[in-house]
């Protein structure tokens, strides 16, 4: 997924975004990605978040590319049109890209967060910032980590516990309250360590959004939690917020779970994709641009493998590996089939005829990879393609590198 920060982003255009008519999946758009040098990176996993996006290579490294902190002891100002490595002789498994930090997995189950940290999503006990990777505090073993638009969340690697650190005025911690575990003035509203997820339930995954997250349990049950704008916690209710896990309405049995801003998708364990919450500009993929409180079916019938969610736009592989994307292409081409400024209300195919075991949405760019460990990227602005460029693309190109 991906998070949103800076909401003051483009405001004028989205008025445009449901002017726009839907598009049939039916119809893969063929025309060839564009050419770029070829990646000597080999990639297991890409992560795309609000300005830089990240990977895990074959030989468990992380690099990075983008503006922001890139994990590399350099500053925050600093772009990296191409892929950099992060600092340090730390070896990686899995990584999630965010908004104001970086999370990943090491290859001894240790969670390692840098970037900004004003309200602790680093994990480390502090508000410092962390130019390289800083060793999330607890002793916790973790399976795997995902980063939101200010918090961060993580499951267990031996007992499929969640634990979220980070921004909590919404209960997106899920810890039973919207302040903090401190019981502080100085700590209201963020918690600077992990914290169990109340409920006692055990997770498959879970995954933050900007100021809600999601999770699917063990036994195939969704559950959200924190704020319940336009009904992105998808449990049929009004409710401003939920400050603990709440069942996602419906009764259906998913295997994986997406949140974004203010809505959510999650595939179902026959394949077929759900979403609910924020729909004004397609986002839900359902054919209308409306808002909605429980799950309703991603138009097209596709086969759906994983689903991936962004600022205003998601995006899915298909069991088939063909990648899919939704809801508003910005100026810059965020859904990838060669189109811009405009809203699509149902999946429309990416073009360039590539096969994909991964897409990644970030905040007005996406990210995938091929079975054969090759990343694309599109959309813009473009320092977060990883082309070498500062140019946008409305179709797929090639990252490059290594720097």
């Amino acid at each position: 997924m991906r998070i949103h920060l800076l909401l003051s982003l483009s405001l004028l255009g989205l008025t445009l975004a449901c002017q726009e008519d839907a598009e049939s999946p039916t119809a893969p758009d063929l025309r060839p990605a564009l050419a770029t040098t070829a990646s000597t990176l080999v990639f297991a996993q890409v992560s795309a978040g609000v300005s830089h996006t990240c990977g895990v290579t074959t030989d468990n490294r992380v690099y990075c590319w983008g503006y922001g902190v890139l994990g590399d002891g350099a500053t925050s100002t600093t772009t990296r049109r191409v892929p950099v490595a992060v600092g340090g002789a730390l070896r990686f498994r899995q990584v999630s890209a965010g908004g104001p930090n970086t999370c990943a997995i090491s290859t001894d189950n240790r969670a390692y967060c840098w970037g900004y940290n004003d309200f602790g999503a680093i994990g480390d006990g502090t508000t410092t910032t962390r130019l390289t990777p800083a060793p999330v505090i607890g002793g916790h073993l973790f399976r795997t980590v995902q980063t939101g638009g200010g918090h961060t969340c993580a499951v267990t690697a031996s007992d499929d516990r969640a634990f979220c650190w980070g921004y909590n005025a919404y209960g997106q911690l899920g810890i039973g309250n919207n302040t903090g575990p401190e019981g502080t003035s100085t700590f209201d509203f963020h918690s600077t360590k992990p914290v169990a997820v109340t409920g006692g339930l055990t997770f498959r995954q879970v995954n933050p959004g900007d100021y809600h997250t999601c999770g699917v349990t063990t036994d195939n049950r969704a559950f959200c939690w924190g704020r319940n704008l336009n009904g992105a916690v998808g449990d049929s209710s009004t409710s401003a917020l939920r400050v603990r896990p709440t069942r996602v309405a419906g009764g259906r049995q998913y295997r994986q779970i997406d949140a974004g801003l203010d809505f959510s998708c999650a595939v179902t364990t026959g394949n077929r994709a759900f979403c609910w919450g924020s729909g004004a500009f397609g986002q839900l993929g359902n054919g209308v641009a409306k808002n909605v409180r429980y799950p309703r079916a991603v138009s097209g019938g596709l086969s759906i493998a994983r689903v991936s969610t962004g600022q205003l736009h998601a995006c899915a592989t298909t069991t088939g590996n063909r990648a899919y994307c939704w809801g508003y292409a910005w100026s810059y081409g965020t859904l990838g089939d060669g189109t811009l400024n405009r809203s699509s209300l149902t999946p429309v195919a990416v073009a360039g005829g590539l096969f994909f075991d991964q897409v990644t949405a970030g905040d007005q760019h996406t990210c995938a990879k091929t079975s054969t460990g090759k990343a694309y990227c599109w959309g813009g602005p473009g320092d977060e393609l990883g082309t070498g460029g500062f140019e946008s693309s409305s179709v797929p190109v090639a990252v490059v590198g290594p720097m």
